[in-house]
């Protein structure tokens, strides 16, 4: 199955895989972090394993309700000028980020997505880029070079607002900053005169 062309103005989610990678890591998750203590309490204390397994079914059968709702609750676009996305079931979440803040374009793919075959994008911006995080994380994207290229072909065509004004804008910049700072020292000085 070849990927779903991203078109500029249309909205688009994440690959059909996405929603098999979150039921996975439901599945990993009751292997990993429920059945290694769920197990032995049933075979030691049956009686107090009956207390713990009802609920713990419940918020799995909870979950997995949950997944398709996830999935089709999420939405991107790109337009023109920005990209936009939506997300969340009972919380929804929105956002919009747009070009000329996009400092970095980052493809993740990890060993489960990778056999799911798709990959995630990571887009940081100029507020957001000391932080670890991403401003936002596109997940479940089949091409993701070539969304990838898309974006930064807008960011390329817009430019980033941190150099607007031409190359030697920082440096004016850097100059007054540092005026400032002069001018704050002999105030200062002055001061510890008195």
């Amino acid at each position: 199955m070849s990927p779903t062309p991203v078109h500029i103005g249309e909205a688009f989610g994440p690959a059909p895989q996405y929603r098999s990678y979150l039921y996975a890591y439901l599945a990993l998750a009751v292997a990993f972090l429920v059945l290694p203590w769920l197990v032995p309490v049933i075979l030691v204390a049956p009686a107090i394993a009956a207390v713990f397994f009802a609920p713990i079914i419940a918020i799995i059968v909870f979950v997995a309700y949950w997944i398709p709702l996830y999935y089709r609750s999420i939405s991107y676009r790109l337009t023109a000028t920005e990209i936009t996305w939506q997300r969340g079931v009972w919380f929804r979440q929105t956002g919009i980020v747009p070009y000329n803040r996009v400092t970095n374009v980052d493809i993740v793919q990890g060993p489960l997505m990778r056999f799911f075959s798709f990959s995630a994008l990571r887009i940081q911006t100029a507020g957001y880029s000391a932080q670890a995080r991403a401003e936002i994380v596109l997940n479940g994207i089949e091409d993701p070079k070539d969304l990838q290229e898309k974006i930064m072909g807008f960011v390329r065509r817009i430019g980033p607002v941190a150099v607007e004004g031409g190359p030697e804008a920082p440096v004016v910049a850097a100059d007054a900053v540092l005026e400032e700072l002069r001018a704050i020292r002999r105030l200062l000085e002055g001061l510890v005169e008195k």
